[in-house]
Formats: C-alpha cells, sequence, structure tokens
C-alpha cells in the first residue's frame, strides 16, 4: 500500500521592510513559517486546523497581508500558541521552561551575594527577573545603573535591609520595595541566617 506524505510547501523569500507596517507584517510572517514547518503542516492542513483560507495565509506568510487580530486569534487557536507568539523577534511559543541547574548565576567576589536569572538570558528584554541570596551580615553595594532603571524587590525569606542614597528601609518576609535603581543603593542581611528576594529590574524602553 503507498501512502502519500505532504511535505510543507517551502516559505517564500520575504521582502526587506520600509515601514513600521513592514516590520510587524515580515515578523508575523516570519512566526508563522516557523510554526506552520514545525508542526509538518501544509498551508491546506493549517487553513483546516484554524478556518482561514489557504490564500490569506499565504499571503500572510509571504508578509504580503497584515492579519486582524480576530484573523491572529484563529490561526493561533490553530497552531495552539499564544498570539504574542507571531510578535516575538526569538524563537518563543508562549511557554518555555528554565531548569534551575540551567539558570545564568552571578556570583559576588566574595560569594555573599548570588543573583540567579528567572527568564531567558540570551535575549534583552524591558523587565528582567531575579532570585538573589544573600549570606548572613553580608550586603552587595551598587553605584546605580542607568537613568529610569526601576527595582522592585520582595523579600521571601529572611530580613534585608534596603539602603537609597542615605535613606534605610528595613524589610521582613513578605515586604517588599519599589525604587529608582539610577540612585546609589546596597542591600545588606543583618540577620545570622541567610535572606532569600525576587528581584524584578524594570528598563525604561525594550532594550533591543
Amino acid at each position: 500500500m503507498n501512502f502519500l506524505h505532504v511535505l510543507p510547501e517551502p516559505p517564500e523569500p520575504l521582502p526587506k521592510p520600509n515601514t513600521d507596517d513592514d516590520v510587524i507584517s515580515l515578523c508575523v510572517a516570519h512566526n508563522l513559517q516557523r510554526l506552520r514547518s514545525k508542526r509538518h503542516l501544509s498551508l491546506d492542513g493549517l487553513a483546516r486546523a484554524c478556518g482561514v483560507s489557504r490564500a490569506m495565509l499565504a499571503q500572510i506568510e509571504s508578509g504580503r497581508s497584515v492579519p486582524s487580530i480576530k484573523v491572529l486569534c484563529k490561526i493561533a487557536k490553530g497552531l495552539k500558541v499564544s498570539v504574542a507568539a507571531f510578535l516575538e523577534d526569538r524563537a518563543f511559543e508562549g511557554v518555555e521552561v528554565l531548569p534551575a541547574q540551567q539558570s545564568k548565576r552571578l556570583v559576588s567576589a566574595d560569594g555573599a551575594f548570588i543573583s540567579r536569572a528567572l527568564f531567558p538570558y540570551d535575549t534583552a528584554r524591558q523587565s528582567e527577573f531575579y532570585e538573589i541570596r544573600l549570606r548572613a551580615l553580608g550586603e552587595e553595594v551598587s553605584e546605580g545603573h542607568g537613568p529610569g532603571i526601576q527595582e522592585n524587590l520582595v523579600v521571601a525569606q529572611g530580613v534585608l535591609e534596603v539602603s537609597v542614597n542615605d535613606e534605610r528601609y528595613l524589610l521582613s518576609t513578605g515586604d517588599s520595595i519599589l525604587f529608582y535603581a539610577d540612585q546609589p543603593h546596597r542591600y545588606r542581611n543583618p540577620a545570622d541566617s541567610e535572606a532569600v528576594a525576587f528581584l524584578v529590574i524594570t528598563y525604561p524602553e525594550r532594550l533591543d
């Protein structure tokens, strides 16, 4: 018995973007090509899965048409991904597991301060999420980051003293603080046990 195996159509070469709309359409086109190819779907197969015509899919995938939100939602449902997956500039489909042993860690010279990235470290982004650990009586000092950068920290275990310029704030488990990090600041653990906190750093604009 012979089986007919339908291969996905090879993608058409994408044109070079000239406007912001072109950039968006080409980003959507590239991700649609990538996601469809990964699932070994032909344009006809994807059309059946999402209820969008083959002709419309071909126009979107070639960068000749920018889909409406309604159409993009249908395609995302058919491919079982988030709509945001079409606007990413890297291969991210909306879910990414980061094994603890593979996390990027930064350790201070004396080993008292450990920062572990809780996000994919290989791509610039507008916000970053860290777990930080500070051993008993340890401290970490920063002269300040770039203009407009904010730090939002919550203590998960122990106590932590946060100093911003000359003001000191003593935080217990569950307490949080938000401040502009372009000022000199310091983290100090005044207790005789390790402190653990979670930190979100937000940049004023995307770092692409």
